[in-house]
Protein backbone atom coordinates (compact mmCIF):
# COMPACT_ATOMS: atom_id res chain seq x y z
CA UNK A 1 0.00 0.00 0.00
CA UNK A 2 1.30 3.40 -1.07
CA UNK A 3 1.77 6.14 1.86
CA UNK A 4 0.93 9.81 1.79
CA UNK A 5 4.52 11.12 1.85
CA UNK A 6 5.23 8.88 -1.18
CA UNK A 7 2.44 10.36 -3.11
CA UNK A 8 4.30 13.78 -2.16
CA UNK A 9 8.25 13.72 -3.19
CA UNK A 10 11.17 12.45 -3.58
CA UNK A 11 14.47 14.06 -4.81
CA UNK A 12 17.08 12.97 -7.63
CA UNK A 13 20.38 13.80 -8.59
CA UNK A 14 21.54 13.50 -12.08
CA UNK A 15 25.44 12.63 -11.91
CA UNK A 16 27.84 10.94 -13.83
CA UNK A 17 30.04 7.88 -13.13
CA UNK A 18 33.34 7.87 -13.94
CA UNK A 19 35.71 4.71 -12.80
CA UNK A 20 38.01 1.68 -13.85
CA UNK A 21 35.39 -0.20 -15.47
CA UNK A 22 34.38 2.85 -17.28
CA UNK A 23 30.51 2.48 -16.61
CA UNK A 24 28.01 4.50 -17.91
CA UNK A 25 26.59 8.20 -17.49
CA UNK A 26 24.23 7.36 -13.86
CA UNK A 27 20.82 8.65 -12.61
CA UNK A 28 21.52 8.48 -8.70
CA UNK A 29 18.02 9.04 -6.78
CA UNK A 30 17.73 9.48 -3.33
CA UNK A 31 14.01 9.88 -2.13
CA UNK A 32 13.23 11.95 0.50
CA UNK A 33 11.86 10.53 3.54
CA UNK A 34 10.66 12.46 6.36
CA UNK A 35 11.40 10.45 9.07
CA UNK A 36 14.40 11.08 9.62
CA UNK A 37 15.30 14.59 10.40
CA UNK A 38 18.69 13.96 12.04
CA UNK A 39 22.16 15.43 11.77
CA UNK A 40 21.30 18.77 9.71
CA UNK A 41 22.72 19.53 6.16
CA UNK A 42 25.98 17.19 6.92
CA UNK A 43 23.88 14.47 6.02
CA UNK A 44 22.68 15.46 3.22
CA UNK A 45 26.41 16.76 2.27
CA UNK A 46 27.35 12.89 2.58
CA UNK A 47 25.07 12.14 -0.14
CA UNK A 48 25.65 15.12 -1.97
CA UNK A 49 29.28 13.47 -1.87
CA UNK A 50 28.86 9.60 -1.98
CA UNK A 51 30.64 9.09 -5.27
CA UNK A 52 33.69 11.10 -4.67
CA UNK A 53 34.12 8.38 -1.29
CA UNK A 54 33.20 5.61 -3.17
CA UNK A 55 35.06 3.27 -4.72
CA UNK A 56 34.13 4.52 -7.58
CA UNK A 57 34.49 7.85 -8.24
CA UNK A 58 33.06 10.45 -9.67
CA UNK A 59 34.68 13.20 -11.81
CA UNK A 60 33.75 16.41 -9.51
CA UNK A 61 30.91 17.04 -6.53
CA UNK A 62 28.73 18.45 -9.53
CA UNK A 63 29.70 16.12 -12.41
CA UNK A 64 26.82 15.03 -14.80
CA UNK A 65 25.81 13.00 -17.85
CA UNK A 66 26.86 15.52 -19.63
CA UNK A 67 30.36 15.73 -18.65
CA UNK A 68 31.09 12.06 -18.26
CA UNK A 69 34.59 11.90 -20.58
CA UNK A 70 34.94 10.08 -23.81
CA UNK A 71 37.89 8.30 -22.11
CA UNK A 72 35.88 6.51 -19.13
CA UNK A 73 32.73 5.77 -21.36
CA UNK A 74 35.15 3.87 -24.36
CA UNK A 75 33.07 5.87 -26.88
CA UNK A 76 32.98 8.82 -29.59
CA UNK A 77 31.16 11.92 -28.72
CA UNK A 78 28.17 10.72 -30.72
CA UNK A 79 26.39 7.83 -31.30
CA UNK A 80 28.54 6.26 -33.96
CA UNK A 81 25.35 4.94 -35.95
CA UNK A 82 23.35 7.75 -35.42
CA UNK A 83 20.61 9.86 -37.73
CA UNK A 84 20.85 13.43 -36.25
CA UNK A 85 16.94 13.75 -36.00
CA UNK A 86 15.93 10.66 -34.71
CA UNK A 87 18.02 11.61 -32.14
CA UNK A 88 15.76 14.42 -31.07
CA UNK A 89 13.54 10.79 -30.35
CA UNK A 90 16.09 9.31 -27.93
CA UNK A 91 14.97 8.54 -24.58
CA UNK A 92 17.20 7.40 -22.04
CA UNK A 93 17.11 4.08 -19.97
CA UNK A 94 18.47 3.48 -16.66
CA UNK A 95 18.04 0.47 -14.86
CA UNK A 96 17.35 0.39 -11.05
CA UNK A 97 20.04 -1.74 -8.77
CA UNK A 98 19.29 -4.19 -6.13
CA UNK A 99 17.87 -3.31 -3.05
CA UNK A 100 21.50 -3.72 0.02
CA UNK A 101 23.47 -3.13 -3.15
CA UNK A 102 25.41 -0.89 -0.93
CA UNK A 103 25.33 -0.10 2.88
CA UNK A 104 25.35 2.98 4.74
CA UNK A 105 29.21 3.54 5.13
CA UNK A 106 29.36 3.34 0.99
CA UNK A 107 30.55 -0.85 0.89
CA UNK A 108 29.53 -2.32 -2.07
CA UNK A 109 28.36 -6.19 -0.69
CA UNK A 110 29.29 -7.85 -4.04
CA UNK A 111 31.86 -5.53 -5.68
CA UNK A 112 32.39 -8.16 -8.36
CA UNK A 113 29.37 -9.19 -9.42
CA UNK A 114 28.17 -6.11 -9.50
CA UNK A 115 30.54 -4.48 -11.73
CA UNK A 116 30.04 -7.70 -14.06
CA UNK A 117 25.96 -7.26 -14.48
CA UNK A 118 26.97 -3.52 -15.05
CA UNK A 119 29.32 -4.04 -17.73
CA UNK A 120 25.89 -6.57 -19.52
CA UNK A 121 24.30 -3.16 -19.36
CA UNK A 122 26.25 -1.36 -21.07
CA UNK A 123 26.87 -3.90 -23.57
CA UNK A 124 23.35 -3.51 -24.28
CA UNK A 125 23.81 0.24 -24.42
CA UNK A 126 21.52 1.00 -21.23
CA UNK A 127 22.35 5.03 -20.37
CA UNK A 128 22.94 4.32 -16.17
CA UNK A 129 21.91 3.18 -13.10
CA UNK A 130 19.66 3.74 -10.05
CA UNK A 131 19.98 3.52 -6.70
CA UNK A 132 18.07 3.31 -4.07
CA UNK A 133 19.63 1.54 -0.98
CA UNK A 134 20.69 4.79 1.60
CA UNK A 135 19.21 3.82 5.28
CA UNK A 136 18.86 6.32 7.50
CA UNK A 137 19.84 7.44 10.93
CA UNK A 138 17.78 6.97 13.88
CA UNK A 139 17.71 9.97 16.46
CA UNK A 140 14.69 11.24 15.34
CA UNK A 141 12.98 8.08 15.14
CA UNK A 142 13.75 7.26 19.10
CA UNK A 143 12.01 10.96 19.45
CA UNK A 144 9.16 10.18 17.39
CA UNK A 145 8.42 6.85 19.67
CA UNK A 146 9.03 8.15 22.75
CA UNK A 147 6.67 11.06 21.77
CA UNK A 148 4.33 9.93 19.62
CA UNK A 149 4.33 12.01 16.66
CA UNK A 150 4.55 8.92 14.28
CA UNK A 151 2.33 8.76 11.74
CA UNK A 152 -1.52 7.05 13.64
CA UNK A 153 -4.01 5.51 11.56
CA UNK A 154 -7.64 5.75 12.49
CA UNK A 155 -7.31 2.32 14.35
CA UNK A 156 -7.66 2.72 17.78
CA UNK A 157 -3.90 2.08 18.72
CA UNK A 158 -2.51 1.21 15.29
CA UNK A 159 0.28 3.41 14.94
CA UNK A 160 3.77 2.91 12.45
CA UNK A 161 6.54 3.85 15.05
CA UNK A 162 9.01 4.14 11.97
CA UNK A 163 7.79 7.31 10.77
CA UNK A 164 7.24 10.87 11.66
CA UNK A 165 3.88 12.26 10.63
CA UNK A 166 3.71 15.51 8.34
CA UNK A 167 2.19 17.17 11.34
CA UNK A 168 5.41 18.12 12.99
CA UNK A 169 6.93 19.53 9.39
CA UNK A 170 7.42 22.91 11.51
CA UNK A 171 7.74 22.18 14.99
CA UNK A 172 10.80 22.84 16.46
CA UNK A 173 10.76 19.21 18.49
CA UNK A 174 14.01 18.24 17.34
CA UNK A 175 16.59 20.49 19.67
CA UNK A 176 15.45 22.91 18.05
CA UNK A 177 15.18 22.50 14.68
CA UNK A 178 11.73 21.15 12.87
CA UNK A 179 11.37 18.22 10.77
CA UNK A 180 11.86 19.98 7.36
CA UNK A 181 14.83 21.41 8.69
CA UNK A 182 15.82 18.19 9.24
CA UNK A 183 15.07 16.63 5.46
CA UNK A 184 18.27 17.72 4.35
CA UNK A 185 19.49 15.02 5.97
CA UNK A 186 18.81 11.80 4.41
CA UNK A 187 16.41 12.13 1.86
CA UNK A 188 13.94 9.15 1.48
CA UNK A 189 10.11 8.77 1.72
CA UNK A 190 8.38 6.98 4.24
CA UNK A 191 6.12 3.73 4.28
CA UNK A 192 3.31 3.03 6.37
CA UNK A 193 2.23 -0.80 6.44
CA UNK A 194 1.62 -3.14 3.78
CA UNK A 195 -2.30 -3.84 2.27
CA UNK A 196 -3.61 -6.52 0.26
CA UNK A 197 -4.18 -5.22 -3.76
CA UNK A 198 -6.89 -4.37 -3.87
CA UNK A 199 -6.88 -2.91 -0.71
CA UNK A 200 -8.61 1.09 -0.59
CA UNK A 201 -5.85 2.27 1.85
CA UNK A 202 -6.52 4.37 5.00
CA UNK A 203 -5.97 8.17 5.90
CA UNK A 204 -3.38 8.74 8.23
CA UNK A 205 -3.23 11.97 10.02
CA UNK A 206 -4.86 10.90 13.44
CA UNK A 207 -1.99 11.99 15.28
CA UNK A 208 -2.58 14.77 18.03
CA UNK A 209 -0.88 17.11 15.86
CA UNK A 210 -2.86 16.41 12.59
CA UNK A 211 -5.78 16.79 14.49
CA UNK A 212 -5.39 19.81 16.14
CA UNK A 213 -4.64 21.36 12.76
CA UNK A 214 -7.55 20.24 10.69
CA UNK A 215 -9.67 21.71 14.16
CA UNK A 216 -7.83 24.70 13.52
CA UNK A 217 -8.66 24.51 9.62
CA UNK A 218 -12.45 23.13 10.43
CA UNK A 219 -12.81 26.19 13.05
CA UNK A 220 -11.63 28.64 10.85
CA UNK A 221 -13.53 27.68 7.68
CA UNK A 222 -16.82 28.26 10.68
CA UNK A 223 -17.65 24.75 11.04
CA UNK A 224 -16.00 23.69 14.89
CA UNK A 225 -18.29 20.39 14.85
CA UNK A 226 -16.60 18.65 12.22
CA UNK A 227 -13.90 15.73 12.58
CA UNK A 228 -11.50 13.49 11.13
CA UNK A 229 -13.37 10.99 8.89
CA UNK A 230 -14.23 7.47 10.99
CA UNK A 231 -16.18 5.91 8.56
CA UNK A 232 -13.40 5.57 5.63
CA UNK A 233 -13.01 1.78 6.52
CA UNK A 234 -9.69 -0.11 6.77
CA UNK A 235 -6.64 -1.03 4.98
CA UNK A 236 -7.95 -3.58 3.26
CA UNK A 237 -11.62 -2.46 2.70
CA UNK A 238 -13.38 -1.86 -0.55
CA UNK A 239 -15.26 1.40 -1.41
CA UNK A 240 -18.63 0.69 -1.52
CA UNK A 241 -18.10 -1.13 1.92
CA UNK A 242 -17.43 2.29 3.87
CA UNK A 243 -19.63 5.30 4.36
CA UNK A 244 -17.17 7.42 3.12
CA UNK A 245 -16.30 6.14 -0.60
CA UNK A 246 -19.57 4.29 -1.05
CA UNK A 247 -22.64 5.72 -3.68
CA UNK A 248 -23.58 9.11 -2.41
CA UNK A 249 -20.57 8.79 0.55
CA UNK A 250 -18.76 11.30 2.78
CA UNK A 251 -16.53 12.46 0.22
CA UNK A 252 -18.97 13.92 -1.34
CA UNK A 253 -20.75 16.44 1.18
CA UNK A 254 -19.18 19.93 1.69
CA UNK A 255 -17.46 18.26 5.38
CA UNK A 256 -15.63 15.41 3.13
CA UNK A 257 -15.20 17.91 0.11
CA UNK A 258 -13.17 20.10 3.00
CA UNK A 259 -11.02 17.39 4.86
CA UNK A 260 -10.11 16.02 1.49
CA UNK A 261 -8.79 19.48 0.56
CA UNK A 262 -6.92 19.69 3.86
CA UNK A 263 -5.55 16.82 3.29
CA UNK A 264 -4.13 16.35 -0.17
CA UNK A 265 -3.33 20.26 0.68
CA UNK A 266 -1.06 19.41 3.94
CA UNK A 267 0.74 16.45 1.63
CA UNK A 268 1.28 19.06 -1.67
CA UNK A 269 2.49 21.50 0.94
CA UNK A 270 5.17 18.78 2.55
CA UNK A 271 6.48 18.05 -0.57
CA UNK A 272 7.26 21.83 -1.75
CA UNK A 273 9.25 22.61 1.79
CA UNK A 274 11.03 19.61 1.34
CA UNK A 275 12.32 20.12 -2.01
CA UNK A 276 12.62 23.90 -1.39
CA UNK A 277 14.97 22.57 0.89
CA UNK A 278 16.76 20.05 -1.18
CA UNK A 279 16.91 23.47 -3.74
CA UNK A 280 19.03 25.13 -1.44
CA UNK A 281 21.29 22.14 -0.69
CA UNK A 282 22.03 21.78 -4.47
CA UNK A 283 21.61 25.25 -5.22
CA UNK A 284 24.16 25.63 -8.34
CA UNK A 285 25.17 22.38 -8.65
CA UNK A 286 24.26 20.36 -12.30
CA UNK A 287 21.31 18.82 -10.83
CA UNK A 288 17.91 17.61 -11.93
CA UNK A 289 15.44 17.69 -8.90
CA UNK A 290 12.48 15.00 -8.94
CA UNK A 291 9.19 13.92 -7.40
CA UNK A 292 8.26 10.55 -7.51
CA UNK A 293 4.65 10.27 -7.71
CA UNK A 294 2.97 6.29 -7.22
CA UNK A 295 0.80 4.96 -9.65
CA UNK A 296 -2.55 3.94 -7.83
CA UNK A 297 -4.23 2.29 -10.61
CA UNK A 298 -6.93 0.51 -8.34
CA UNK A 299 -10.03 2.05 -7.74
CA UNK A 300 -9.37 4.72 -10.70
CA UNK A 301 -12.24 3.82 -12.49
CA UNK A 302 -14.85 3.74 -9.09
CA UNK A 303 -16.33 7.04 -8.54
CA UNK A 304 -14.56 7.62 -5.62
CA UNK A 305 -11.31 7.12 -6.81
CA UNK A 306 -11.02 6.16 -2.91
CA UNK A 307 -7.19 4.20 -3.00
CA UNK A 308 -5.97 7.73 -4.59
CA UNK A 309 -7.90 9.72 -1.85
CA UNK A 310 -6.44 7.82 0.91
CA UNK A 311 -2.71 8.18 -0.76
CA UNK A 312 -3.34 11.93 -0.92
CA UNK A 313 -4.06 11.92 -4.58
CA UNK A 314 -7.51 14.47 -4.39
CA UNK A 315 -8.55 13.30 -7.94
CA UNK A 316 -11.68 12.36 -9.27
CA UNK A 317 -14.05 12.66 -12.20
CA UNK A 318 -14.46 16.29 -12.64
CA UNK A 319 -10.88 16.94 -10.05
CA UNK A 320 -7.27 16.61 -11.03
CA UNK A 321 -5.61 15.33 -7.95
CA UNK A 322 -2.20 15.24 -10.11
CA UNK A 323 -1.80 18.68 -11.91
CA UNK A 324 -1.33 20.61 -8.83
CA UNK A 325 1.28 18.37 -7.97
CA UNK A 326 2.97 19.18 -11.56
CA UNK A 327 2.51 22.82 -10.96
CA UNK A 328 4.45 22.71 -7.41
CA UNK A 329 7.34 21.23 -9.19
CA UNK A 330 7.93 23.36 -11.96
CA UNK A 331 8.70 26.37 -9.14
CA UNK A 332 11.73 23.78 -8.54
CA UNK A 333 12.48 22.91 -12.04
CA UNK A 334 11.62 19.63 -11.15
CA UNK A 335 10.81 16.26 -13.43
CA UNK A 336 7.73 14.25 -12.10
CA UNK A 337 8.53 10.81 -12.07
CA UNK A 338 5.47 8.22 -12.38
CA UNK A 339 5.18 4.24 -11.84
CA UNK A 340 3.59 1.56 -13.55
CA UNK A 341 4.31 2.67 -17.16
CA UNK A 342 4.01 -1.35 -18.33
CA UNK A 343 0.76 -1.88 -17.16
CA UNK A 344 -2.47 -2.43 -19.27
CA UNK A 345 -6.37 -2.36 -17.90
CA UNK A 346 -6.76 -6.01 -19.21
CA UNK A 347 -4.24 -7.66 -17.30
CA UNK A 348 -5.87 -6.39 -14.02
CA UNK A 349 -9.23 -7.65 -12.44
CA UNK A 350 -12.19 -6.40 -13.30
CA UNK A 351 -13.14 -6.31 -9.53
CA UNK A 352 -10.37 -3.46 -9.01
CA UNK A 353 -11.54 -1.54 -11.27
CA UNK A 354 -8.20 -0.15 -12.31
CA UNK A 355 -7.54 2.15 -15.28
CA UNK A 356 -3.53 1.78 -15.21
CA UNK A 357 -3.46 3.14 -19.06
CA UNK A 358 -5.60 6.69 -18.63
CA UNK A 359 -3.99 6.76 -15.10
CA UNK A 360 -0.63 7.71 -17.18
CA UNK A 361 -2.17 9.41 -19.56
CA UNK A 362 -3.78 11.70 -17.33
CA UNK A 363 -0.81 12.33 -15.12
CA UNK A 364 1.69 12.73 -17.99
CA UNK A 365 -0.65 14.99 -19.88
CA UNK A 366 -0.82 16.94 -16.67
CA UNK A 367 3.05 17.40 -16.46
CA UNK A 368 3.47 18.27 -19.98
CA UNK A 369 0.53 20.84 -19.76
CA UNK A 370 2.55 22.17 -16.65
CA UNK A 371 5.45 22.54 -18.86
CA UNK A 372 7.87 20.30 -17.01
CA UNK A 373 9.60 16.79 -17.58
CA UNK A 374 8.11 13.90 -16.73
CA UNK A 375 10.02 10.61 -16.88
CA UNK A 376 8.88 6.92 -15.27
CA UNK A 377 9.48 3.42 -14.16
CA UNK A 378 7.61 0.23 -14.23
CA UNK A 379 6.03 -0.82 -11.18
CA UNK A 380 6.47 -4.33 -11.37
CA UNK A 381 9.56 -6.50 -12.53
CA UNK A 382 8.17 -8.05 -16.14
CA UNK A 383 10.39 -9.33 -19.19
CA UNK A 384 7.75 -9.25 -21.47
CA UNK A 385 7.41 -7.82 -24.58
CA UNK A 386 3.96 -6.79 -24.28
CA UNK A 387 5.17 -4.39 -21.33
CA UNK A 388 8.26 -3.51 -22.77
CA UNK A 389 5.82 -2.29 -25.89
CA UNK A 390 3.48 -0.40 -23.43
CA UNK A 391 6.38 1.38 -21.61
CA UNK A 392 7.57 2.23 -25.16
CA UNK A 393 4.35 3.60 -26.41
CA UNK A 394 4.32 5.67 -22.87
CA UNK A 395 8.14 7.18 -23.40
CA UNK A 396 6.35 8.44 -26.91
CA UNK A 397 2.95 8.36 -26.90
CA UNK A 398 2.47 9.77 -30.28
CA UNK A 399 5.34 7.95 -31.67
CA UNK A 400 8.82 8.80 -33.45
CA UNK A 401 9.23 11.99 -35.59
CA UNK A 402 11.70 11.29 -38.03
CA UNK A 403 12.27 14.88 -38.68
CA UNK A 404 13.22 16.22 -34.93
CA UNK A 405 11.55 16.34 -31.38
CA UNK A 406 8.14 14.06 -31.39
CA UNK A 407 5.03 15.73 -30.22
CA UNK A 408 5.75 14.20 -26.53
CA UNK A 409 8.48 12.52 -24.92
CA UNK A 410 9.20 11.71 -21.77
CA UNK A 411 12.75 12.72 -19.89
CA UNK A 412 13.65 9.51 -19.09
CA UNK A 413 12.46 5.77 -17.88
CA UNK A 414 13.90 3.97 -15.03
CA UNK A 415 13.74 -0.53 -15.82
CA UNK A 416 13.22 -2.17 -12.47
CA UNK A 417 15.29 -3.71 -11.52
CA UNK A 418 18.72 -5.35 -12.16
CA UNK A 419 18.66 -9.48 -11.07
CA UNK A 420 20.06 -12.87 -12.64
CA UNK A 421 16.54 -13.09 -14.41
CA UNK A 422 16.77 -10.17 -16.56
CA UNK A 423 19.89 -10.95 -17.59
CA UNK A 424 18.99 -14.70 -18.47
CA UNK A 425 20.19 -15.41 -22.47
CA UNK A 426 16.11 -14.99 -23.41
CA UNK A 427 15.28 -12.19 -21.15
CA UNK A 428 18.14 -9.85 -21.76
CA UNK A 429 17.29 -10.31 -25.95
CA UNK A 430 14.18 -9.19 -25.51
CA UNK A 431 15.96 -6.26 -23.08
CA UNK A 432 18.76 -5.40 -25.46
CA UNK A 433 16.03 -5.21 -28.25
CA UNK A 434 13.82 -2.92 -25.68
CA UNK A 435 16.75 -0.62 -24.90
CA UNK A 436 17.84 0.04 -28.69
CA UNK A 437 13.84 0.93 -29.41
CA UNK A 438 13.99 3.23 -26.26
CA UNK A 439 16.63 4.80 -28.36
CA UNK A 440 14.63 5.11 -31.59
CA UNK A 441 16.82 2.37 -32.94
CA UNK A 442 20.12 4.56 -32.39
CA UNK A 443 22.83 3.61 -31.05
CA UNK A 444 24.24 4.42 -27.75
CA UNK A 445 24.56 7.81 -27.20
CA UNK A 446 27.05 9.43 -24.42
CA UNK A 447 26.41 13.04 -25.22
CA UNK A 448 23.19 14.40 -23.62
CA UNK A 449 23.01 17.84 -25.28
CA UNK A 450 22.63 15.35 -28.60
CA UNK A 451 19.29 14.55 -27.61
CA UNK A 452 18.56 17.90 -25.57
CA UNK A 453 18.75 16.68 -22.33
CA UNK A 454 21.43 19.14 -21.08
CA UNK A 455 21.49 19.44 -17.49
CA UNK A 456 22.14 23.31 -16.75
CA UNK A 457 23.09 24.59 -12.87
CA UNK A 458 20.03 24.67 -10.38
CA UNK A 459 18.59 27.38 -9.92
CA UNK A 460 17.05 29.23 -6.82
CA UNK A 461 13.53 27.90 -6.42
CA UNK A 462 10.68 30.51 -7.93
CA UNK A 463 8.27 32.27 -5.61
CA UNK A 464 5.43 29.97 -3.76
CA UNK A 465 2.20 29.64 -5.98
CA UNK A 466 -0.39 31.14 -3.79
CA UNK A 467 -3.06 28.04 -2.65
CA UNK A 468 -5.66 29.17 -5.23
CA UNK A 469 -3.22 29.42 -7.95
CA UNK A 470 -2.65 25.41 -7.00
CA UNK A 471 -6.49 24.52 -7.14
CA UNK A 472 -6.76 25.99 -10.30
CA UNK A 473 -4.69 23.42 -11.43
CA UNK A 474 -7.49 20.95 -9.77
CA UNK A 475 -9.85 21.53 -13.19
CA UNK A 476 -9.91 18.55 -15.38
CA UNK A 477 -8.65 18.83 -18.87
CA UNK A 478 -8.78 16.00 -21.26
CA UNK A 479 -5.30 14.30 -21.64
CA UNK A 480 -3.06 14.44 -24.82
CA UNK A 481 -4.14 12.21 -27.15
CA UNK A 482 -1.89 8.78 -27.29
CA UNK A 483 -1.74 6.31 -30.29
CA UNK A 484 -3.12 2.75 -29.99
CA UNK A 485 -0.01 0.91 -30.12
CA UNK A 486 3.70 1.86 -30.33
CA UNK A 487 6.03 2.32 -33.23
CA UNK A 488 8.48 0.85 -31.60
CA UNK A 489 7.55 -2.71 -30.75
CA UNK A 490 9.83 -5.09 -29.48
CA UNK A 491 7.79 -7.59 -31.18
CA UNK A 492 4.66 -9.30 -30.46
CA UNK A 493 2.72 -12.73 -30.53
CA UNK A 494 4.44 -13.91 -33.03
CA UNK A 495 7.94 -13.44 -31.89
CA UNK A 496 6.85 -14.71 -28.43
CA UNK A 497 5.87 -17.89 -30.42
CA UNK A 498 9.25 -18.12 -31.95
CA UNK A 499 11.21 -17.63 -29.18
CA UNK A 500 9.51 -20.87 -27.57
CA UNK A 501 9.95 -22.79 -30.71
CA UNK A 502 13.68 -21.92 -30.64
CA UNK A 503 13.61 -23.22 -26.98
CA UNK A 504 12.57 -26.25 -27.93
CA UNK A 505 15.19 -27.00 -30.29
CA UNK A 506 18.15 -25.84 -27.65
Amino acid sequence: MVTMATSVCSSSLLGGWGADSRLHQRLFFFEMQYIDRVESVKRAKQVKSFFINSSYKVKKPQAVASEVSTAELGSSSSAPNSDEKLLANYVPIYVMLPLGVITIVNVLEDKDGLENQLKKLKAAGVDGEILLTFPFPSGYLTLGKQTLISFTLIEPGNRNKEYLTIGVDNRPLFDGRTAIEGSSDTPLIPKIKDGIFPGIGEFQCYDKYLKADFKGAATKAGHPEWELPDNSGQYNSTPESTEFFGSNGTYLTEEGKFFLTWYSNNLLSHGDDILDEANKIFLGCKVKLAAKVSGIHWWYKADSHAAELTAGYYNLKDRDGYRPISRMLSRHYAILNFTCLEMRDSEQPASAKSGPQELVQQVLSGGWRENIEVAGENALSRYDRSAYNQILLNARPNGVNREGPPKLRMFGVTYLRLSDEVLEDKNFNIFKTFVKKMHADQDYCPDPQKYNHEIVPLERSKPKFTIEELLEATKKMEPFPWDKETDMSVGGILADLIDKIISIFK
